[in-house]
């Protein structure tokens, strides 16, 4: 979920806080001090007692019937109507759709020792594409890209990725601008919508991947339809910020002119709002190439499944090489378009004398992509990429190097970090949780929420409670929710010193930032291999691979949070005599609480996100048991019990820390 960043107030120097306000806050931190020292005081009166737990291959009531249901689905697959006339009719569209793509730039099609389109083709298309929508340099940097899938080896699997999110795109785009128009149109189908929405991004793609396989089977269209659920969110949510960013009095003069409503939306809004929606489109596309790896495990073709099995081999060159593909396609496509929604207004302000010949260029740009496309389509030496992938070998090689550099000198280090913050603080607050009576826990819960949040959190949280302990996997809940919050607390720290520092100094935030972009875009499942051989099977990898996820978000939110600060603000301060270390601790960090708040959420989210990857490499709890669900069928109604949690979790963290963050701010 995102949410903006409040500014603070730009008038002038920071005013002192009313009495009034100043005694609230002291006295809400005075509150939840109190709550919590009366927790750990029931903690070690009540210690061991009505905790909930249920062993791994226990099932309640509940889990049985998710079994049932599911054994259900599965016998009458053939003979129910609604699977013979709709689900089966919707897995024949999506998997047609992927195999064309596939049989035009990646496989060959029957009859055909080649794709439709070979790598010379699809060389040219992507840099044509890029120069008409964008400009040349995106172009150049387009067919760089791609011709980089072929120097590391990987052409085809890039183009089987590159066909499946083409696919995902298509179809989420084709209800998301419609659905984002509704939204933005609409307060009353906005309000319907954003729960939706909110419920489709909190929870884990790991959670849906087993019912979409119950009901569509594994192959192509289940991934696909995965990939569709995370990747539209973004689009819809974007497009109506789109609509409803257009001033009113732009629409009332148009109807005031006569306009039709249809003619308000195809005229006005849809035009002044286009590089607001085409942004939407971007970040779909950023999602959806998000999800390769997790498709990967339901048999997606692609890049993904080359990481999934380099992990299941621990080979980290493999794994490295491969999720580079991706980031360098995540880039290509981003660049892409990003330019595409800013070309007609740099244009505009271009005074470049070349502009004039630009259509003539376009079309003869066309004719020379033609015949590209004649050529990869005729010859097999412009169909087949060349080579033998040698790029690949030595970016292989050189990550594997780098693995074994860092585990014969970097153990002891790791180690003594792992069992710090495993005995420091991991085990005593997993033990708090998972030992407290879970009405304990549920009331300490509550209490903070309505702290922390107000009385509509602490009823989100109540009802959040309540469906935990009836989900049957409360204890693994609290162990999840351990690891969640410590590395949400890493996070924080990284992104307070990391984000101060891109905040202060622009130089700083040039150079680290693509870092983070990279580590966004980087699949999880390529650096936990890396995690894996230096800290081997355990929570703690779980949450450095949580924390390598999540902090750039927060990093990213503090640092627009720090620089939002007014420049007089600091000098007023500087001129005072304060000090650097005043100054960010007096004045900037207070002034951003508002984004630090909204980076604790964001952060706690993706974390959480994060929670079944955890799940694989030792974490244990819910992630351990929505894998073992998806793997084992007996498991399947507890994995599905698990999946809900983490969902639960994800709200009721949510409500508290945007609450909070409105609180803050205001």
């Amino acid at each position: 979920m995102t949410v903006a960043i409040e500014k603070p107030d730009t008038a002038g120097p920071v005013e002192p806080e009313a009495p009034a306000r100043k005694a609230l806050k002291a006295n809400r931190t005075t509150v939840v001090a109190g709550i919590l020292v009366a927790w750990l005081v029931l903690f070690f009166v009540l210690r061991g007692r009505q905790t909930l737990t249920l062993a791994t291959a226990d099932l309640t009531d509940l889990h049985r019937w998710f079994n049932d249901v599911n054994d259900s689905v599965g016998a009458n697959r053939n003979s129910n109507p609604l699977f013979l006339y709709f689900f089966n009719e919707i897995r024949l569209v999506i998997d047609n759709l992927v195999t064309f793509d596939q049989h035009l730039i990646s496989q060959p099609p029957a009859g055909r020792p080649v794709p439709v389109i070979g790598w010379l083709g699809v060389v040219g298309i992507a840099g044509y594409v890029s120069w008409a929508v964008g400009n040349w340099r995106v172009a150049l940097l387009a067919v760089a890209g791609f011709t980089f899938f072929g120097l590391q080896g990987l052409w085809q699997e890039s183009m089987d990725t590159l066909a499946l999110t083409v696919s995902a795109v298509f179809v989420a785009l084709l209800f998301a601008i419609p659905l984002g128009i509704w939204a933005g149109l609409s307060d009353r189908f906005n309000r319907i919508v954003t729960p939706l929405l909110d419920f489709m991004q909190t929870m884990p793609t790991f959670v849906y991947l087993a019912p979409l396989t119950l009901v569509f089977l594994i192959g192509p269209a289940s991934a696909t339809i995965a990939t569709v659920i995370y990747a539209a969110p973004p689009a819809i949510r974007i497009t109506a910020h789109a609509i409803r960013s257009v001033p009113e009095t732009t629409a009332e003069a148009a109807h005031s002119l006569g306009a039709t409503r249809r003619q308000s939306l195809q005229k006005v809004l849809l035009p002044m709002s286009k590089r607001t929606v085409v942004m939407g489109v971007n970040q779909s596309i950023m999602a959806a190439l998000a999800m390769v790896t997790i498709a990967a495990l339901i048999d997606a073709p692609g890049l993904g499944k080359t990481v999934v099995q380099a992990l299941q081999s621990l080979d980290v060159g493999t794994a490295f090489n491969a999720g580079l593909a991706i980031v360098v396609m995540a880039i290509v496509l981003d660049r892409v378009t990003t330019a595409a929604s800013t070309r007609e207004e740099n244009a505009r302000r271009s005074k470049n004398r070349f502009l004039k010949w630009r259509t003539p260029l376009l079309g003869a740009g066309a004719v020379v992509t033609a015949v590209l496309i004649y050529l990869s389509h005729t010859y097999v030496w412009a169909a087949d990429f060349p080579g033998d992938g040698t790029v690949g070998s030595h970016i292989a090689s050189a990550a594997d190097s780098v693995t074994d550099w860092a585990q014969d000198n970097l153990s002891g280090l790791t180690n003594a970090i792992r069992d710090v913050i495993t005995n420091v603080l991991l085990n005593p607050f997993q033990s708090l949780l998972t030992d407290s009576p879970w009405w304990l826990v549920g009331m300490v819960l509550v209490a903070l929420a309505v702290v922390l949040g107000g009385w509509k959190a602490g009823i989100t949280t109540a009802v959040c409670v309540g469906l935990l302990v009836g989900t049957g996997v409360w204890s693994d809940a609290m162990t999840t929710t351990a690891s969640t919050l410590v590395a949400t607390v890493l996070v924080m720290v990284l992104g307070i010193v990391f984000g101060v520092w891109m905040g202060r100094s622009m130089l700083v935030d040039r150079l680290v930032r693509p870092t983070l972009d990279a580590a966004q875009v980087m699949p999880p499942f390529v650096y936990l291999v890396p995690f894996l051989a230096l800290f081997g099977a355990t929570r703690f990898t779980a949450i450095v691979a949580a924390v390598v996820y999540a902090a750039p978000v927060a990093i990213k939110i503090i640092a627009d949070g720090v620089r939002a600060v007014p420049e007089t603000t600091v000098e007023a301060a500087t001129s005072a005599g304060c000090s650097t270390r005043q100054i960010i601790t007096k004045v900037q960090l207070p002034m951003a609480r508002s984004a630090l708040t909204l980076a604790t959420n964001q952060g706690l989210i993706y974390v959480l996100s994060m929670v079944v990857v955890g799940g694989l490499v030792g974490a244990g709890a819910l992630g351990y048991d929505v894998v073992a669900g998806f793997s084992q069928g007996e498991l399947y109604g507890k994995g599905l019990a698990a999946g809900l949690a983490i969902v639960l979790l994800g709200v009721m963290f949510d409500r508290i820390t945007q609450a909070a963050a409105r609180r803050t701010g205001a």
